[in-house]
């Protein structure tokens, strides 16, 4: 409960900070800010409309905005003050409503967090660019606070930045072509290194990013990485678990990933279990993307029954663990060590 709470006033924290940093109305002095001064002149209401409006049609709707608050945790642990990072602790929040808004599009999705996708509201072409400006826009972030940190880690920032970036879109790719039915041998490692490129990636960043900033040596960096990648894994892991078994508060379909074909871990490991007859009738189902919820519940109850549900629940648990184990090893005993492990454990046992 105390968690929770925190987290609570951490995310009031953060929405404060994204408003700071881009505000929902594009106005003269924003623009300069963000895109500098004007050859010409600024159409303020087509930004608005073109960029803030959606955006922040997304951003309002809340969210967990756990990476941030993770982004100050590992800050924390290695001895910073986390209001020295508050102003970078957005970076990956920002990037991550930007690839929700992409993700909806390339997903046909209809739902996110309780409402229309952007791209139902606005149109398609509308969210592909808001979203795309938003793996962009956080870099403003580093080119106006230069002088808060060493250029070295300035540096460093952007070199953790760049390469998350291109991880993430490794990962998306691997998840569009499996859930076209386009490779059918999957292995669950490929599934884990596609979830750690997909989900773990933005973790992994907010983690190295807290780490960096706290001066914490090259290698605590990385195992704060491997740390924060295992929470991400298992985050994705409990979504798909979610979205096969919530039920109200969840905010996007149930059964949403069955209808867009998704080779989830839970579905790795049901097709192995399930008789030839079965096997084919899930693939079956699952290639045929459809939004017929009597046909989505048939693939469930196949799924159901084998051990799919549990097994990857325990997997999400035994990841977080391992990785937690050799990174509390480093970390001084703290408040913020305890709420770490606390932390991860609140991610992957969420009821929504």
């Amino acid at each position: 409960m105390a968690l929770e709470n925190n987290l609570k006033k951490t995310r009031k924290i953060i929405d404060r900070q994204i408003l700071y940093f881009f505000p929902p109305k594009a106005d003269k002095k924003n623009l300069l800010r963000i895109l500098g001064k004007a050859r010409y002149s600024y159409d303020e209401k087509s930004a608005g409309l073109a960029l803030n409006e959606p955006i922040w049609d997304l951003l309002g709707r809340g969210g967990k905005r756990w990476r941030p608050a993770l982004m100050l945790l590992c800050g924390e642990a290695f001895g910073a003050n986390p209001k020295k990072l508050l102003p970078y602790s957005i970076i990956p929040e920002i990037i991550h409503n930007g690839t929700l808004m992409v993700d909806d599009v390339e997903d046909n999705s209809d739902l996110r967090r309780g409402k229309l996708t952007i791209h139902k509201i606005y149109g398609g072409d509308i969210a592909i660019n808001a979203g795309n400006a938003m793996y962009y826009l956080p870099l403003k972030i580093l080119l106006e606070n230069p002088s808060k940190f060493s250029p070295k880690i300035i540096n460093s920032a952007y070199s953790i930045y760049v390469q998350e970036m291109i991880n993430l879109s490794y990962g998306q790719g691997f998840d569009i072509l499996w859930h076209r039915g386009t490779n059918a041998d999957i292995s669950e490692d490929g599934y884990l290194q596609m979830c750690a490129f997909k989900t773990g990636t933005l973790a992994r960043m907010a983690a190295k990013l807290g780490a960096l900033f706290a001066g914490a040596s090259q290698k605590n960096i990385e195992l704060a990485g491997e740390f924060a990648e295992s929470i991400g894994i298992a985050f994705q892991i409990q979504d798909d678990i979610l979205n096969l078994t919530a039920s109200e508060g969840y905010g996007k379909e149930i059964g949403g990933d069955i209808s867009e074909g998704k080779r989830t871990l839970i579905v790795l490991r049901a097709l192995k279990q399930l008789n030839p007859n079965q096997r084919q009738r899930l693939l079956f189902i699952l290639n045929s993307h459809t939004k017929n919820q009597l046909i989505i519940g048939e693939a469930i109850s196949l799924i159901r029954g084998t051990d799919a549900l549990e097994y990857s629940g325990g997997k999400a648990k035994e990841l977080v663990l391992n990785a937690w184990e050799k990174f509390s090893k480093v970390l001084p005993n703290s408040k913020a060590k305890k709420q770490l492990k606390e932390f991860a454990d609140y991610l992957i046992e969420r009821k929504i």
